[in-house]
């Protein structure tokens, strides 16, 4: 688990193709790796990957072909900047919200605006992803927490206040950019809770429809 609060900015140092998965070796910057071993994990853009090897200024990680189709990871040249943070322990402050490291898509950069001091942002998620996404609630952008200002249909809106511009990659985003999303955990949980004993079915239909809300007393 992690907190979705960027400790790091780090750099692709080096992709070794390693028959369909890739091995990454990424630079860790000014993160301490002191108490990191084989097998710990670290959010890499928001992908929880596993610690393989401890080359002294960064780690190797390996990312599978599920990793590399629902993240960004595929297209990144070497020398990318990426997002780092160190798993989660009892005694971390939970300063942004509960992250899981599973990206559960890809989102595209729409449009770039100043805002006084600040940098907005209009992000395009996939369309399965937008029923979990809600104004005011949390989205992880490349492993970064962030608060969704606005939302119009599978579109949603960022305000980058300064110091996380300082401590992210974020301000490199342009149009076009494409992100590693994950929705909040909550969300997904729920969905799958009010689909009740309906879940075990193999053909179960998949989401909550308005029947289920109804069927809730969500509905009238």
């Amino acid at each position: 688990m992690f907190t979705g609060i960027i400790q790091a900015i780090g750099e692709l140092a080096a992709i070794e193709q390693t028959g369909s998965d890739l091995r990454l070796y990424v630079r860790s910057g000014s993160l301490p790796l002191a108490d990191v071993g084989i097998g710990d994990s670290i959010a890499t853009n928001g992908v929880c990957l596993t610690v393989v090897g401890l080359p002294g200024d960064g780690y190797l990680a390996d990312l599978s072909t599920e990793t590399l189709s629902l993240s960004t990871f595929a297209g990144l040249p070497v020398k990318a900047k990426l997002n780092l943070e160190k798993a989660l322990t009892l005694n971390t402050p939970l300063g942004g919200h509960l992250v899981s490291g599973h990206v559960d898509g890809v989102g595209r950069v729409l449009q770039r605006a100043s805002a006084g001091r600040s940098i907005q942002f209009e992000i395009e998620a996939p369309a399965p992803l937008a029923r979990y996404i809600a104004a005011k609630g949390s989205i992880c952008v490349d492993g970064a927490s962030l608060t969704v200002n606005a939302v119009d249909g599978n579109r949603f809106q960022l305000n980058i206040v300064p110091h996380t511009a300082a401590q992210t990659i974020i301000p490199d985003y342009r149009v076009g950019t494409r992100v590693n999303l994950e929705v909040d955990l909550v969300a997904r949980y729920l969905e799958r809770l009010l689909l009740g004993e309906r879940a075990a079915e193999v053909s179960a239909e998949p989401g909550v429809t308005l029947e289920t809300l109804a069927r809730h007393g969500f509905l009238r």
